[in-house]
């Protein structure tokens, strides 16, 4: 029966399903971050510095969309791979239709309200009557789009922890090889410029989106939107929220810190700082996608087991995400200390942009292959359902650590001490994550000795 199949993540090998739900994720969240760099690339190589600039003003707005849709979306995934874990089956199928529900109420009212008042928001994230014009021209198409991206991103979410991670992975894939192809068409072919770049990404998603929903409303798929369970049940939707609550916050933590990132390099070093950060940024979020691929595929695992008390699983396979992680980290440790100005080239012919940028990578990573461990950890929490503690250790990074560092390591050093700032509240922030997970494998030792003894009693 497709009830049964999410029964394998209770019996299967671990290393066996982390790779059958991480790999499908990783080349999805690789896809995806690719599908950021394509639009960074053809628009530096099209557009020129400045619509480099402009681009990297927007993405605190696009955080902040994104904090939204993790609200919706992560939430009710996680809740779903725990009530899979409970074989609670009927009310599984009923945070489906109140993510579907809740994504298009938060996805219109943000797009509204961001619409409106877009220039005073654009100028409040940094943005100069230079680079002013290309961040508008890129946030109009994406923000009428924004219903389309929340659906999206949340449905697909939902048939990754359903047991179809390739089909997850199958949408991911058709919107990059889509922007792909439709980036310089726009860019260069209808000279829209980095407006034609927005489009591209909306209609990409349309796309995906089509694909997407025609899984969910198959009656034949074990989780689908159907007419006896559609509709609101703010019950289920606080769970839901209250769990997707930690992801929320983070994102609108590094919303509220890049923006203050942009306007420390726009005081310290001016408009190209803000662009080699942009370009820095998506260089480094290729590979902290890759560690988010193996965190939505210990997601399922973790939060199955955790459900079924069975916690021996539940470390192993947070101890062998961990493990990838580091490779991962690691990895953009070696690109960014050794290769940085060939990395930075893919995205501009400016010479002094590509100066400022190579260096800030170099300066980043240069404690990046700690990052993974954090990430990982902070991620079981919410995987878990302990929404609280990942909440403050998503926050503590953010908010805690880095943002007084980006307040005074700039006075004393400029627009290297913005630069300082990330690798040094990286390494405050694994300290406390240590011993919070610590603590948590003290509480599953106590449980599993009280299981024993009452096994033993009532044996």
């Amino acid at each position: 029966m497709a009830e049964n199949i999410p029964l394998e993540l209770g019996t299967e090998k671990i290393s066996k399903l982390l790779k059958k739900y991480a790999m499908p994720a990783i080349i999805a969240m690789t896809a995806s971050s690719l599908y950021n760099m394509v639009d960074s690339i053809f628009i530096g190589q099209g557009c020129g510095p400045m619509a480099i600039s402009g681009l990297a003003l927007t993405f605190p707005l696009m955080n902040l969309s994104a904090a939204f849709g993790t609200l919706v979306g992560v939430g009710g995934a996680t809740l779903i791979s725990v009530l899979l874990g409970q074989k609670n089956y009927p009310v599984a199928k009923k945070v489906l239709s109140n993510v579907f529900i809740l994504n298009v109420l938060v996805g219109v009212l943000f797009s509204a309200v961001s619409l409106v008042f877009l220039n005073p928001i654009l100028r409040f994230f940094g943005a100069s009557e230079a680079t002013l014009p290309y961040a508008r021209s890129y946030m109009i198409p994406i923000l009428a789009g924004n219903i389309i991206t929340h659906l999206y991103f949340g449905l697909n979410s939902i048939v990754r922890v359903s047991g179809h991670p390739q089909k997850a992975m199958f949408a991911t894939i058709l919107t990059v090889t889509l922007n792909t192809i439709l980036d310089p068409i726009f860019i260069f072919v209808f000279k829209m410029g980095i407006q034609g770049a927005a489009i591209a990404t909306v209609i990409s998603q349309s796309v995906a989106l089509v694909w997407i929903m025609r899984i969910i409303c198959d009656k034949r798929e074990f989780l689908h939107l159907s007419r006896d369970t559609f509709g609101l049940d703010w019950g289920i939707a606080r769970r839901s929220l209250a769990i997707g609550l930690a992801p929320f916050l983070m994102n609108v933590a590094s919303c509220f810190v890049v923006i203050f990132i942009n306007n420390q390099f726009k005081r310290y070093g001016g408009d190209l700082a803000i662009g080699a950060y942009g370009i820095v940024n998506r260089l480094v979020f290729l590979f902290l996608m890759i560690v988010m691929g193996f965190n939505q595929g210990m997601q399922p695992i973790a939060g199955y087991n955790y459900g079924a008390k069975q916690y021996d699983r539940v470390l192993e396979v947070l101890r062998l995400t961990i493990k990838c992680a580091l490779i991962v980290t690691f990895t953009c440790f070696v690109v960014g200390m050794f290769f940085p100005r060939e990395a930075v080239s893919l995205f501009t012919r400016d010479e002094e942009l590509i100066g400022l940028a190579a260096h800030g990578f170099r300066i980043t990573v240069v404690l990046f292959f700690i990052i993974g461990r954090q990430m990982v950890i902070t991620n079981f929490f919410q995987s878990i359902g302990m929404a609280n503690k990942a909440i403050f250790l998503s926050l503590s990074r953010q908010l805690i650590f880095l943002l007084p560092f980006l307040a005074l390591l700039p006075l004393w050093f400029g627009a290297d001490g913005v630069w300082w700032s990330m690798p040094a509240s990286d390494l405050a922030a694994l300290v406390v994550t240590e011993i919070m997970l610590a603590r948590l494998k003290q509480q599953f030792r106590r449980e599993q000795a009280a299981a024993v003894v009452e096994t033993v009693v009532n044996g």
